[in-house]
C-alpha cells in the first residue's frame, strides 16, 4: 500500500539521521584515537614504524570507501567473522578516518618549527614534555580547521554504509520512497537534514582556517 509522506516520515528520517550522527561520532573517536597514534608514530617514530604507517596511509587514501565497506561486510565473512552491519560500518569508516586524520595531524605536527623542539630541548624538558607542553598545543590550534572540515567528509560519506543494509539516514530515504513513491519530496528532505548538520560545520571550518591564516600573518 502507497503511503503519503508526511509528519511520520519526517520521523522516520530523523530516526536515521540519529544513526548517521552516531556512526559519525563512533568513527570520528576511534579514528581520531588510532590517527593521533600513526601521526606521532609517522612524525617521531623510527623508520621501521614509518614505513608500514606511509604504507597504511597511501593504501586506504587510494582505495574507494565503498571497497573498504564492501570488504569490511561482505570480505570478513571468509575468515569466519561475520558482523552486523553497524560494525562492519564503524570499522571501514573508522579506517577511512584513521588513514586522513593521521596524514592531517602529521602534517601539523611538523609544520612545527624545528628551532622550537630544540630550543625546549635545550631547557631541559624531555621528550614526552616538549610534546605535551610545547608541540602538541600548538599542533591543535593548527589542526581545529582542517579537522572539523574532515568532520563534515565523516557525516557525508556515512550515506556509503546504506549500501550494505545500515538505516542511517540515506538508507531510510530510500526505505521511506519505496513505501511513497514520492523521490523528489523524500529525497529534498533528507538532502536538509543532510544540509542541516554539514552546512554550519564547513562554515566553522572555514572561519577557523581564516583566523589561523590572519594569526600567522600578524606574526
Amino acid at each position: 500500500m502507497i503511503q503519503d509522506f508526511g509528519w511520520d516520515g519526517v520521523v522516520f528520517l530523523l530516526r536515521g539521521l540519529q544513526w548517521t550522527l552516531g556512526l559519525s561520532v563512533i568513527t570520528f573517536v576511534s579514528g581520531g584515537l588510532l590517527g593521533l597514534i600513526f601521526a606521532l608514530g609517522r612524525s617521531l617514530g623510527p623508520r621501521w614504524l614509518k614505513l608500514p604507517i606511509a604504507a597504511y596511509i597511501e593504501l586506504v587514501q587510494a582505495t574507494p570507501l565503498l571497497i573498504v565497506v564492501f570488504l569490511s561486510f561482505y570480505g570478513l565473512p571468509f575468515f569466519g567473522l561475520y558482523l552486523p552491519p553497524l560494525a562492519a560500518a564503524a570499522i571501514a569508516l573508522t579506517l577511512y578516518a584513521t588513514a586522513f586524520l593521521s596524514d592531517i595531524w602529521r602534517g601539523c605536527i611538523e609544520a612545527i618549527p624545528r628551532g622550537q623542539w630544540e630550543a625546549a630541548e635545550a631547557l631541559g624538558l624531555s621528550g614526552p614534555e616538549v610534546l605535551r607542553y610545547v608541540v602538541l598545543p600548538q599542533a591543535v590550534r593548527i589542526a581545529v580547521g582542517p579537522t572539523v572540515g574532515f568532520m563534515v567528509q565523516i557525516v557525508k560519506n556515512t550515506s556509503v554504509t546504506a549500501l550494505i543494509g545500515f538505516v542511517e539516514l540515506t538508507r531510510a530515504g530510500q526505505l521511506l520512497n519505496n513505501q511513497t513513491f514520492q523521490p523528489f519530496h523524500v529525497f529534498l528532505t533528507v538532502a536538509a537534514m543532510y544540509f542541516v548538520i554539514c552546512y554550519p560545520m564547513s562554515v566553522w571550518s572555514e572561519k577557523l582556517k581564516e583566523r589561523r591564516n590572519v594569526d600567522n600573518a600578524a606574526h
